[in-house]
């Protein structure tokens, strides 16, 4: 990021920066894939805390104990726009056992991102990403963080339990969600 910092002006980096969430959605692959850690090198979940944007702190330290998955996405994604109203539903559903989701908006604009959380009735903490939380999560899925939509599973232990490149199913999201409360138990 510093070099291009150094290198290029403000309007070259936001082109370059466009040009990578675009890169990003073409690149997407043709089926999703859900992968898991090996259970004999299974990790804590990183940490992290940022500003959501309804103004509330979201931080990992606050969650201990729960089910959540960390979901990059944007709003210019189709198979991300195609998973949202799942991901509400279920939110909805299982917010009562302490589960939800944490999005991560890639490239996006505060109010564009404002307009599209009301727009698609989100009802669970969003961020703006930032590249610490890239940076805490890259190293976990094969190759970093290539595609969006990704999703990263922590169980209610805080172990990263596995993440899901692409758009998932209602029924995909809905297992991940179960298994990941249920190891808490």
């Amino acid at each position: 990021m510093t070099f291009l910092k150094r290198t290029f002006s403000p309007a070259v980096r936001a082109v370059l920066v466009a040009a990578l969430g675009v890169v990003m959605v073409a690149c997407q692959p043709d089926k999703a894939e859900k992968a898991r850690p090996d259970p004999a090198t299974a990790v804590m979940a990183p940490s992290f805390s940022a500003p959501a944007l309804d103004g509330s702190l979201v931080s990992t330290a606050d969650l201990e104990g729960k089910a959540y998955i960390v979901n990059f996405f944007a709003s210019y994604c189709p198979p991300c726009r195609n998973e949202l109203p799942d991901m509400v539903r279920l939110q909805s559903e299982y917010a009562d056992q302490g589960f939800t989701f944490i999005g991560i908006a890639v490239n996006e604009d505060r109010d564009r991102m404002h307009a599209f959380i009301d727009e698609m009735g989100i009802n669970y903490p969003v961020i703006m990403v930032t590249q610490e939380i890239v940076d805490a999560y890259n190293r976990y899925a094969d190759g970093g963080i290539k595609y969006i939509p990704t999703s990263f599973v922590i169980d209610a232990n805080g172990m990263l339990s596995s993440y899901a490149v692409g758009e998932q199913s209602y029924e995909v999201f809905r297992d991940l969600i179960v298994e990941a409360i249920e190891a808490g138990r």
